[in-house]
Parts: C-alpha cells; sequence; structure tokens
C-alpha cells in the first residue's frame, strides 16, 4: 500500500474520484494527507468528509515562488509520501521542489499534451476548430505542463460545443483516467528505471490513449 498526498487549489472533484478508486479498491494506496495553497477550497471538505488529514500552506504577502516552496516542501517532506499527485493544484512549482519528487509527482493537464500547454485549454481548441480535445496524465518535470504523458482522453469537439460544455465533457474523462494511473503507480505497473518510463514491463514510448464517444 502506497502512500500518496493530493495537492488541490479548488473544488476537488478529481480528488473526490481518487478518493472513491481508494475506497472501492481500485486504487491499492492510502491517501495520507490532502495539501491546498487556500484555506476555503472545497475539496478540503472531501478530504474531511472522507476522514483524511487536511493541510493548508498558504502564501505570505510579498514571499516568492522559491520561499513559498521551502514553506510546502517543509510541511510535504516528513509525510513520506510515495506520489505527489496534482489535481487542480494551481501554482508553478519551482524546480527544486520539481526535482525533490522527480519521478513521484504527477499531474492531469486539460488537453492532449504537447498541445495546448497552459490555461483556457478549451477555449483555444474550440477557436482551432479542432476536432478532438481532452486530457492528460503525465509526470511532472521543471517545464510548464511538460514531463511524460502516461495517459489521454480523446474526447469528440462538437459543433454547437462552447469552453464550458466541452470543459464538462472533459471532466468526466479524467475521472476515469487519473485513478486509473494512479492504480498503475501504486501497483509498481508504471515506474522508470534509468529514467526511461516503464509501463506493464515495456517502454512506454507514446502514451497510452482511451477514445470517448460521449456526445
Amino acid at each position: 500500500m502506497k502512500n500518496i498526498v493530493v495537492f488541490i487549489s479548488g473544488g476537488g472533484s478529481n480528488l473526490q474520484a481518487i478518493i472513491d478508486a481508494v475506497e472501492s479498491g481500485q486504487i491499492k494506496a492510502n491517501i495520507i494527507a490532502v495539501v491546498s495553497n487556500k484555506a476555503d477550497a472545497y475539496g478540503l471538505v472531501r478530504a474531511k468528509n472522507a476522514s483524511i488529514k487536511t493541510i493548508v500552506v498558504e502564501a505570505s504577502k510579498g514571499m516568492s515562488r522559491e520561499q513559498y516552496d521551502q514553506k510546502l516542501l517543509a510541511s510535504v517532506d516528513p509525510l513520506g509520501a510515495e506520489l505527489i499527485v496534482l489535481s487542480g493544484f494551481m501554482r508553478i512549482l519551482t524546480p527544486n521542489f520539481v526535482n525533490h519528487f522527480k519521478h513521484k509527482m504527477i499531474n492531469i493537464h486539460p488537453s492532449l499534451l504537447p498541445a495546448y500547454k497552459g490555461l483556457h485549454t478549451h477555449k483555444r481548441a474550440i477557436e482551432n476548430n479542432e476536432k478532438y480535445h481532452g486530457s492528460s496524465v503525465h509526470f511532472v518535470t521543471p517545464e510548464l505542463d511538460d514531463g511524460p504523458v502516461v495517459l489521454q482522453a480523446k474526447v469528440p469537439v462538437l459543433k454547437n460545443d462552447d469552453a464550458e460544455s466541452l470543459a464538462k465533457r472533459v471532466l468526466i474523462q479524467e475521472h476515469i483516467i487519473y485513478p486509473k494511473v494512479i492504480q498503475w503507480f501504486c501497483e509498481s505497473r508504471l515506474c522508470f528505471k534509468k529514467a526511461q518510463l516503464f509501463l506493464d514491463g515495456k517502454k512506454l514510448i507514446e502514451p497510452k490513449i482511451i477514445t470517448s464517444n460521449i456526445n
């Protein structure tokens, strides 16, 4: 049973999907803490409802990114997490922090990486007349929205889609693929060997892809 820590900033719907997967036995792990940079994040309520330890690490006025990450590390490192799960954590982490958890930190991003790094991904996909959009689970590196991609969910972009409707359908798929990747990691099916990512004993050269038919 691996120990995982989930970082959030907001509502925590992906956090809830992870909690549900742990409670159902899909993910064989202990969520030892949920960490938020915002004290009013609803995800903290979800964690407390599941009897999970919560930690709030807020940035003080004038605090630099480096200073914040030192404060964050001081709160998280003693927990002994074997996997850090970024679930809507709305801060860009410094290279020192990321490298401290090298190969032990994953993120979910609402696009088919490497396309549409950064914000407003759904709006940008619609404006560019993409046929498919989606979400990607990837290991975190110091570069923004970079790192090896493990699993993606492709979602059709419909003619009448706006950013909100597309985001809702992408989120449904996020709730499927994020627990699945965490499950693979916790079962030691997903791991790094000499800086190369392996899944079920084979090098993962290209991400696995799930295509949704939800309209």
